[in-house]
């Protein structure tokens, strides 16, 4: 009964997300080999513009819940095209600090594996998923403020939205 009630809790914030998540003209998500592996790789950043006019993403600045920490600002000038990608390799910057659920997640032999404002289908991954304490579709979720700029009218938006820290369970070898 209580994993069938939580199941039924992380469902409905997996859809309340999704649902929220579907106004926004960009699609993104950030990589890096750095996350759990003590290295200095940096991040990359891909990003998806749905709408039809090119755009600059401007920033992306992750709010921090804690009172303590900073928010961590994400400066980029990153032209999408219509309909189209663009990615860029950024210097590493620490987007985990300052939250207790990502803390405890990482702690419990799980390896983050993207941060995106979108839902993870696990199938995009070419994943199989025999077992569900293998993979976690999401885990833990922040408030970003998103600022782009429309190419053509030179018009600036800033967009309040979530993003998703997307988990796997490490290999025990």
């Amino acid at each position: 009964m209580y994993r069938l009630l939580i199941f039924s809790l992380l469902i409905s914030n997996i859809l309340v997300a999704a649902e929220l998540q579907e106004k926004t003209e960009i699609k993104f998500a950030f990589y890096s080999s750095a996350w759990g592996e003590n290295t200095d790789d940096g991040l990359r950043l891909v990003a998806y513009n749905q709408s039809s006019n090119p755009i600059r993403l401007d920033s992306i600045v992750f709010l921090k819940a804690k009172e303590e920490a900073e928010p961590v600002a994400i400066v980029l000038s990153l032209e999408v095209p219509a309909l189209g990608y663009a990615d860029v390799e950024l210097d590493y910057t620490d987007l985990l600090q300052g939250d207790a659920c990502i803390d405890r997640t990482m702690a419990e032999n799980w390896k983050l594996v993207e941060i995106s404002n979108y839902t993870l289908n696990p199938s995009v991954r070419n994943l199989i998923i025999e077992d569900t304490d293998s993979f976690r579709i999401y885990q833990c979720v922040e408030n970003v403020s998103t600022t782009w700029t429309n190419l053509n009218s030179n018009e600036r938006t800033q967009y309040q939205e979530w993003v998703l820290y997307h988990f796997e369970r490490r290999r025990d070898f």
